[in-house]
This record gives C-alpha cells, sequence and structure tokens, in this order.
C-alpha cells in the first residue's frame, strides 16, 4: 500500500475502533437494558396512570354524550350539518 491509501484507511478505521470501543458496549448495555425493563412489564406508578387516564376517559365519554343529547334535543339536525 502507499502513503495515500494508509493514509486513508487510518483515517477510516481511527473512528470505527472509537465506535466499537466506546459507543457500541454503551448501546448494547442500553439496549439490553430497555428490553429488560419491557418484560418486566409496567411499574406501579405506570399502572396507577394508566387508570387515571381510562377514568378521564371514562368521563369524557360521558360528557360527549350528554353534548350530543342536549344538541339532539335543541337542534335535532346538527349531525346533518357536520357531514356537509
Amino acid at each position: 500500500m502507499g502513503e495515500m491509501e494508509v493514509a486513508i484507511f487510518s483515517m477510516i478505521m481511527a473512528p470505527f475502533i472509537l465506535f466499537v470501543i466506546f459507543v457500541a458496549p454503551i448501546w448494547v448495555i442500553l439496549h439490553y437494558r430497555g428490553k429488560r425493563k419491557l418484560e418486566e412489564g409496567m411499574s406501579e406508578d405506570d399502572a396507577l396512570r394508566v387508570r387515571e387516564l381510562v377514568n378521564q376517559a371514562e368521563k369524557m365519554r360521558e360528557r360527549i354524550r350528554n353534548l350530543e343529547n342536549l344538541l339532539d334535543a335543541e337542534h335535532g339536525d346538527w349531525r346533518k350539518s357536520q357531514h356537509r
């Protein structure tokens, strides 16, 4: 190899070696830590938050149902005007 090829090879290998030594191990560790957490399931805080969101969704559903009933009573054709 000539000096030019050696210089190009060095320029390519230096970042590759740094990646393999520093970035790849951290990447692998974080990847498998994340997989393990997913396999463990939700934490108690996550489960509580999901229950709160479900309760809020149920309340919103009931409010929407009440609003639709009011609109049906006052303006029976409001649904038709929505689809135009």
